[in-house]
């Protein structure tokens, strides 16, 4: 049975487990206030907070910056591609798609759910940062977390797609610092 097949059933199985959390969680968009934090949080996450951190990284962290802020490019890069490849490869249909009583809030970026690329995207960003520059990553954190629960809040992934992003982001950053850290020494 070809892999595509099995994690079409894993994810048909896991989606029914996971729709009742989704549908409470995504039920608090109806308060206007967390529905318009977590847009934004959503709109920011689309790259545009990391983008302007990673340009002023150099400036706040002048002695390591610069290498600090074209690694964490370069990672963001490798991200990109590789929930691209797995969303592509294992299919997993959104929330919000799959069922009609969870609300989408906010327009998703592309068609499929597995694994969260906003997740990914700010977990590795995170680790790099705790790993490098620990007093902006503590700043950054309720951010990223910010940016994890908006993905559920608003209807576009389920809670394991977070997860999944998570950890597959964390890995990515605490592996990128671990082989290329000491380029900058």
């Amino acid at each position: 049975m070809p892999l595509a097949s099995k994690a079409s059933r894993f994810f048909e199985q896991a989606d029914q487990r996971e729709f009742a959390l989704c549908q409470a969680i995504n039920r608090t968009i109806r308060f206007r206030p967390i529905k318009s934090y977590f847009h934004l949080v959503s709109w920011l996450g689309d790259g545009w907070f990391w983008y302007a951190l990673i340009l002023a990284i150099p400036f706040i962290a002048p002695i390591h910056g610069l290498h600090t802020a074209i690694l964490m490019t370069l990672t963001g890069l490798i991200c990109t591609l590789s929930y691209k490849a797995l969303k592509h490869w294992l299919i997993r249909e959104r929330p919000f798609i799959s069922f009609p009583a969870i609300n989408c809030a906010t327009p998703p970026l592309d068609r499929y759910s597995f694994p969260s690329g906003h997740t990914m995207h700010a977990a590795c960003f995170q680790a790099m940062l705790f790993a490098m520059l620990p007093a902006i990553a503590w700043q950054a954190l309720p951010f990223t977390l910010s940016v994890a629960a908006s993905r559920v809040v608003l209807g576009l992934h389920y809670p394991s797609d977070v997860a999944a992003g998570a950890l597959i982001g964390g890995l990515l950053g605490w592996t990128s610092v671990w082989v290329f850290a000491d380029l900058a020494v």
